[in-house]
C-alpha cells in the first residue's frame, strides 16, 4: 500500500514504521490503520527482518484519533463502526503479535490510541518530556479496542484512575506504570532506540520470537503440571533447533554466532 502518511523501509534486518502526519500531531484514521495493517503484516513475511521500530515525524509521537475521522464515524451506522472498531483491533493485534521484537520510539504526546501502540511494542523507550494521555472520556467514548494491551501494561488499578479521570501522566510515570522502559533526553532518543536495536541484532532471532511466545503463554497462566510440561517441552525443542545448536557451539567455541552478521 502507497501512503506518505505511513513510511516504511527496511535496511540491514531492520524495519522502521514512521507516522508522517505532523502537520496534525500523527493523528490517525482509517486510512492510516489500514497503511499499518498493510505494512506489518508485509513486514511479518520478510525472512531477514530481525527489528520493527515504530518512530514518528515531527514533534509528537501521536495525537491519537483524528478528530475529522471520529467525527466521520460518529454519522455512520451502528455497524458501520463496529467494521471500524475491528479494523483497529486488528492493528493493535497484529503489532502486540508480530513475530520479531518490537519498539516503539516516543517524543512529545501519545494521547488515546497512540498509548494503545506503545502498549502492544515489546520494548518503549520515551523522552523525558513525553507525555500520555487515555484521553477518550473526555469526549464521551471509552478506550474499548487498546484496552486489553493498556491494562496489561499499566495494571487494573492504573487504569481505573487514567481511563476514567483522562489526566495526562508523564514519561516517568508511565515508566513507573510499567508502559515504557526507558526514558531519556530528548536528544538521545533515537540513539538510545537504535543502540536497543544493536542489542537486539546480538541475539538469536528464532530464540527471540520464542521468548515472545513463552511469555503469551505463561503470562496470567496458573502455575500447574500443565504449564510446567509446557515449559520444559519449549526449552526442549529450542534445544535441539538449529539456532539453539549454533547458539550453544558458539558459545562452547568462544566464537560469534552465525546470526551476527
Amino acid at each position: 500500500m502507497t501512503n506518505s502518511q505511513v513510511l516504511f523501509s527496511f535496511t540491514d534486518g531492520v524495519a522502521e514504521l514512521t507516522l508522517n502526519r505532523p502537520e496534525v500531531h500523527n493523528a490517525f484514521d482509517d486510512n492510516i490503520i489500514e497503511a499499518l495493517i498493510s505494512h506489518l503484516e508485509i513486514a511479518a513475511d520478510l525472512p531477514d527482518l530481525r527489528v520493527l521500530i515504530l518512530r514518528s515525524a515531527g514533534k509528537n509521537f501521536s495525537a491519537g484519533a483524528d478528530l475529522a475521522w471520529m467525527r466521520r464515524m460518529a454519522d455512520n451506522s451502528h455497524d458501520d463502526n463496529l467494521k471500524d472498531a475491528h479494523r483497529l483491533a486488528r492493528l493493535m493485534q497484529l503489532l502486540n503479535d508480530f513475530n520479531r521484537p518490537t519498539i516503539a520510539q516516543i517524543q512529545g504526546v501519545a494521547y488515546g490510541g497512540a498509548v494503545g501502540l506503545a502498549a502492544c511494542c515489546d520494548i518503549v523507550i520515551a523522552s523525558e518530556t513525553s507525555k500520555f494521555c487515555l484521553s477518550e472520556v473526555r469526549i464521551g467514548l471509552i478506550p474499548a479496542v487498546i484496552s486489553p494491551y493498556v491494562i496489561r501494561a499499566i495494571g487494573e488499578r492504573q487504569a481505573r484512575r487514567y481511563f476514567i479521570s483522562a489526566e495526562p501522566f508523564s514519561a516517568q510515570q508511565a515508566m513507573h506504570f510499567g508502559l515504557v522502559h526507558e526514558v531519556v533526553a530528548e536528544d538521545q532518543l533515537q540513539s538510545s532506540a537504535d543502540d536497543m536495536i544493536t542489542k537486539l541484532l546480538q541475539n538469536s532471532p528464532q530464540g527471540m520470537y520464542a521468548a515472545k511466545q513463552l511469555i503469551q503463554a505463561v503470562s496470567q497462566q496458573p502455575i500447574n503440571d500443565t504449564l510446567i510440561a509446557d515449559t520444559a517441552n519449549r526449552i526442549a525443542d529450542i534445544r535441539v533447533s538449529s539456532e539453539g545448536q549454533e547458539g550453544l557451539s558458539a558459545f562452547l567455541e568462544k566464537r560469534t554466532p552465525a546470526w551476527i552478521k
